[in-house]
């Protein structure tokens, strides 16, 4: 099994989904585990000292002006952590918990903490064991960092509250610790402070949604382009030179994907009916610019989480000199502003997609083919529904891509009176991820049977080879209507999965 080794100096997107969706083992490394050792005996001297140091020897938030005494301090930071454990509504998804539990143990690491090296280890071992803390849906603001996500996290390593096993089975922490022969943590100083307080629920769901935006925007420059021949489009407007002029690298790069799927087809240019085009559709003609448009944001995006994965986000820190110093690194707008730029991105790229596909059922657009595909219209309905589902997709996006960033609800009596939503933007995105996959899939089901029904033109070997694909992993071609569903479905795995990008690139080589 691959291990991931964590470091002072942060961690990459490939090992956050290593951990978080191939179950990759963790282990500390030798330097990480000295800078534990050296910021853990800078906090113990100042709790030593009769001056008050907040998150130290003081309460939290708007609670930070009392000092508390040394005998009650590990009550203190076993309490923020049951207190802050306070979330509600569904459980959140096994890979974003890992991936959350995994960017706080890279924090940890990073020796501006003060925790014991054995708390850190202790988080490595939970993750090791494929145990998952149960994390519930409502309950970050995205400032102060992810606070009850990350703290449902932090009462599994105290052995208390509820998680699942590895065999996926919810039950007592307590009892799947001592069965894996980890000894519960018993905090101590700032210990329990900074277990919750990060930013790593957010950046976890964003590095993951970047994953598979990449994937999606692959698929959906092919389904474009099977589109672009279905509907005998012409391929001029994927010129380089054209793209060259307006110089977004996005755009070429969409561009050059498209012209790469179509070459050597019959069908581009053909215009073959009795109201000859001097131009295609925005739809058709403007793919590259909005594919384009959400690929450079996707860059953008890629930039903040990469610099979020080198950074070490705590409340107080520990400095090098020896100061410990309170700050507002917590706060989430760097990740929440870009899970919701991609999350305007991905409706749009929907919406485009979705009225390609429209126009591939409209007989009265579409240059040639049955209404909504049909084999026999109007005792088939062929695709239509399809569409009404995909234009259902859409219409959720649109509403998905409202900004979650741009509210703030005051908190804490106060103190925490500008919060990011962070969390909130990157839940969301995560709908819009998975639903986007579902409109391209139509897309796809669509442009293919399409394809196939024009006669006697011999479609892109690319084409033909996604076509083939397609109908091997037993999504059906043309023919009288049939329960579509299991088809659409298919359809979904098959780009989920990359399949489809995959089946593409037998032929074109890598896609950009």
């Amino acid at each position: 099994m691959h291990t991931v080794v964590v470091g002072t100096s942060g961690v990459t997107a490939s090992d956050v989904l290593a951990v978080a969706r191939d179950g990759a083992r963790v282990e500390l490394s030798e330097e990480a585990a000295l800078a534990l050792a050296a910021a853990r005996r800078i906090v113990d001297t100042l709790a030593a000292k009769p001056d008050p140091v907040y998150g130290v020897s003081t309460g939290f938030g708007a609670l930070a002006t009392r000092h508390i005494s040394p005998q009650l301090r590990a009550q203190l930071q076993r309490n923020i952590v049951r207190s802050h454990a306070a979330g509600m509504g569904p459980r959140v998804e096994r890979e974003v918990v890992r991936a959350l539990m995994f960017l706080r143990l890279k924090t940890l690491c990073s020796g501006h903490t003060g925790v014991r090296p054995e708390v850190a280890q202790t988080m490595a071992d939970v993750l090791n064991a494929g145990i998952t803390p149960v994390v519930h849906e409502y309950g970050s603001l995205g400032c102060s960092g992810d606070l009850a996500p990350l703290s449902h996290c932090a009462l599994t390593l105290m052995g208390e509250g509820d998680a699942e096993g590895p065999d996926g089975v919810v039950r007592p922490a307590g009892e799947l610790l001592a069965e894996h022969g980890i000894d519960p943590v018993e905090l101590r100083e700032k210990e329990g402070l900074a277990l919750l307080n990060g930013t790593d629920g957010m950046l976890g769901m964003l590095v993951m949604a970047l994953a598979d935006l990449d994937t999606l925007y692959k698929s959906a420059d092919v389904t474009a382009a099977l589109s672009l021949e279905a509907l005998l489009g012409t391929d001029r407007v994927l010129a380089p030179e054209l793209h060259a002029i307006r110089p977004h690298p996005g755009q070429g790069a969409s561009a050059a994907n498209m012209l790469a799927v179509l070459e050597g087809s019959e069908l581009t240019g053909h215009h073959q009916d009795d109201a000859p085009r001097v131009q295609d559709a925005y739809s058709v003609r403007c793919a590259p610019q909005v594919a384009g448009a959400g690929r450079d944001t996707i860059a953008h995006a890629r930039t903040v989480a990469e610099r979020e994965l080198a950074s070490a986000v705590d409340n107080p820190v520990v400095l090098p000199d020896g100061r410990v110093e309170s700050n507002g690194n917590f706060h989430g707008a760097p990740v929440g502003y870009v899970l919701d730029f991609l999350a305007i991105a991905a409706a749009d790229l929907a919406s485009i997609t979705e009225r390609r596909t429209d126009r591939l059922l409209d007989k009265n657009r579409s240059h040639g083919l049955p209404p909504f595909l049909a084999d026999d219209p109007g005792v088939d309905s062929g695709l239509m529904i399809a569409q009404y589902t995909q234009a259902a997709l859409v219409s959720e996006m649109k509403r998905l891509a409202v900004p979650a960033s741009a509210d703030s609800i005051p908190s804490s009596a106060m103190q925490e009176d500008h919060v990011s939503m962070g969390w909130s933007a990157a839940r969301k995105l995560r709908t819009a991820v998975d639903n986007l996959t579902r409109v391209i899939a139509v897309e796809l089901y669509a442009a293919t049977r399409a394809v196939e029904l024009r006669e006697g033109l011999t479609p892109a070997p690319a084409s033909r080879a996604v076509i083939e694909a397609v109908r091997k992993a037993g999504v059906q071609g043309p023919g009288p209507d049939r329960f579509l569903a299991p088809d659409l479905a298919v359809a979904d795995a098959f780009v989920r999965e990359g399949r489809l990008v995959a089946a593409a690139e037998t032929v074109t080589g890598p896609l950009r």
